[in-house]
């Protein structure tokens, strides 16, 4: 039996400790924390006290146990680069917090760095691509129920007069950076994994620091679909996060679930024309006054499972198993591209 891949959490504040030590309290038998390292005393000795973990702190020293296989990343977005390229020249592979660069330049470094043939390995944490609802509105667009889809609208809004270090452009703050990554990668994927063209824009409506909480990115997909996306800490009135747009129906997310409807896939469509007399000839053929076999339904999300921590299954299967990591540094790379591209197209 494979022993449990020995984990040095570099950064344990609120992503590291809160998110990464719960999600894996749970796959104690896929992997367990063995290093830790925190600029705050305080924190990595505590950390070490829970988990029977070497303390430090500072990661030069963490990348040089022979106790730590992976080093998990989870500081300060602006240090992503620097501690991800300390590790990966210390022979380490990586797991790297969104966004794993700040600028394209880095990201390709990063990905050099750790793509060589036998290792390191960088290993991006994209983490909303297992989302339930992501995962379900994927696989309705792919079944074909909704026809040819035309447009997406995703949605992550609030309001919010937000303070942290997420704010601030010395920690490489914005909600770009925060949501961003996330939402962004979901938008590559309904496009196509590319896109023909882009608008974007971003503002500072409520947030109290010096960069952006207001996210709004259109693209074009190469497949031809329209990704309209929308990421706001200054939106007052919520929007849903999913709506779908296909020539045989839609969706949009609620509550629980999605409420679908599409032309009953059962009933063929009989075959029309335009009409020769037009209006004003025939007034009452201005339009067609056929019934549609329309099915409405209410596709409930599942309501027991981990969701988006099941990347870290993911992650061990890669490292154990040698499956295919399903976020490819490629794709983690368009995501920044996407994101230098936005940031230089406005005022932030």
């Amino acid at each position: 039996m494979n022993q449990p891949i020995r984990i040095g959490l570099v950064g344990i504040g609120r992503a590291g400790y809160a998110m990464h030590t719960a999600e894996l309290a749970s796959r104690r038998d896929k992997f367990c924390f063995t290093a830790g390292c925190d600029c705050l005393p305080e924190r990595v000795e505590a950390f070490a006290n829970e988990f029977g973990a070497k303390a430090y702190t500072n990661i030069e020293d963490l990348v040089q146990d022979p106790n730590v296989d992976l080093v998990d990343i989870a500081t300060l977005s602006c240090d992503h680069f620097a501690h991800a390229k300390t590790a990966l020249l210390a022979g380490k592979d990586v797991f790297l917090e969104k966004p794993f660069a700040m600028n394209t330049a880095e990201a390709e470094e990063l990905i050099r760095l750790g793509s060589q043939p036998h290792g390191p390995h960088l290993y991006i944490r994209h983490n909303r691509r297992f989302e339930y609802g992501f995962e379900m509105v994927s696989n309705i667009i792919a079944s074909g129920l909704l026809g040819q889809v035309f447009e997406v609208k995703l949605t992550r809004n609030g309001y919010q007069r937000r303070n942290d270090w997420q704010t601030l452009k010395a920690y490489g703050g914005g909600q770009i950076c925060n949501w961003g990554p996330h939402i962004i990668d979901h938008a590559l994927q309904f496009c196509g994994g590319d896109y023909e063209q882009l608008l974007g824009d971003l503002k500072q409506v409520a947030w109290l620091g010096d960069r952006d909480d207001h996210v709004k990115i259109v693209f074009k997909g190469v497949n031809g679909c329209v990704v309209d996306m929308e990421i706001s800490g200054g939106a007052a009135v919520p929007t849903p996060e999913y709506i779908v747009y296909g020539s045989r129906g839609g969706l949009v997310s609620e509550a629980g679930g999605f409420r679908l409807r599409y032309l009953d896939p059962a009933v063929e469509l009989p075959a029309i024309q335009v009409h020769p007399e037009a209006w004003p000839v025939r007034p009452c053929l201005f339009s067609n006054p056929e019934q549609l076999p329309w099915v409405e339904e209410f596709r409930p999300l599942p309501q027991e499972g981990d969701g988006t921590p099941r990347i870290w299954d993911a992650l061990y299967d890669t490292l154990r198993l040698h499956k295919p990591f399903p976020i490819t540094s490629e794709q983690a790379l368009k995501v920044i591209r996407v994101i230098e591209r936005v940031r230089k197209d406005s005022i932030f």
